[in-house]
């Protein structure tokens, strides 16, 4: 059996329901209620990474773990020892990480990555770059008026697809030859905010309209719902990001032997958020 945590999420979702697609039991767990699109066959528990002791049942019988942990986690400072201890005490082999490759540039903490590390498990860390599912913080504006406001308009990041991200995590929790590997996951090239706005337009068969925001004014939107310090550290990567950060890496492919999929597709598969 494999554990997915985080499973109502934008990599949870598609993890639980190709794992299943796959005849693997798959027990998907949440701090909430089931997603309402869950698999037959899949059971659900209620439980958080954070405490161990409603993580531990629903690791009963399980083989193998993905670990997600949540933003509230990260910054109360909790730790995923407990959720690593409840995995050996149930018997788990093997663990895959969701981490960010923010840790491999030295942008985010490491601390769950050693904990995983040195858990005594089988460990696969996964690092991906930013999500091609963010576009969907631009929903609402493109609507209501066919609108994409966001700064650095000519910044270009290698996105990755979600669905990408829950390919590799699925073959690292049911296939050998992962055990040790960290995988630096991207879209298959860089796309700046403007041409992403370009690529919903074109799904949509109109024009979307690019306006560029100053760093003042995206720092003060995203200090609404997320702390200073994680604004700051995120206006960085898409404004000033290293070289690293804009590399397209070939683990995508190594893994699932074929190119990572465009932002277009992603956009493609999400009209419905847009329209």
């Amino acid at each position: 059996m494999i554990v997915v945590t985080g499973a109502t999420g934008n990599v949870g979702r598609p993890l639980v329901r190709a794992l299943a697609e796959a005849g693997e039991q798959v027990t998907a767990v949440s701090r909430g209620a089931a997603a309402p699109d869950i698999p037959e066959g899949v059971r659900h528990r209620q439980a958080d990474v954070g405490d161990p002791t409603s993580l531990k049942p629903a690791l009963e019988g399980a083989d193998a773990l993905f670990l997600l942990t949540s933003a509230d986690l990260m910054l109360g400072g909790g730790t995923v020892d407990g959720a690593l201890e409840a995995a050996r005490s149930c018997g788990v082999r093997r663990v895959a990480l969701l981490s960010s490759q923010g840790v491999g540039s030295l942008r985010h903490p490491a601390e769950y990555e050693d904990a995983v590390k040195a858990s005594g498990l089988e460990w696969t860390v996964l690092r991906p770059g930013g999500f091609a599912s963010n576009a969907l913080q631009w929903a609402a504006s493109v609507r209501e008026r066919r609108e994409v406001i966001a700064p650095f308009g000519e910044v270009a990041l290698p996105v990755v697809d979600p669905a990408d991200i829950a390919e590799v995590a699925a073959a690292a929790l049911r296939e050998s030859g992962h055990g040790g590997a960290t995988y630096v996951l991207t879209g298959p090239e860089p796309v700046s905010p403007r041409r992403q706005a370009a690529a919903i337009g074109d799904v949509l068969g109109e024009p979307v309209r690019f306006v560029e925001q100053s760093p003042a004014e995206a720092r003060a939107q995203m200090v609404r719902f997320m702390p200073p310090q994680v604004a700051d550290t995120t206006l960085a990567i898409l404004g000033t990001p290293s070289a690293e950060e804009q590399r397209v890496s070939p683990d995508v492919e190594r893994v699932l032997g074929r190119r990572p999929r465009a932002f277009a597709e992603w956009a493609g598969r999400n009209a419905a958020a847009f329209t």
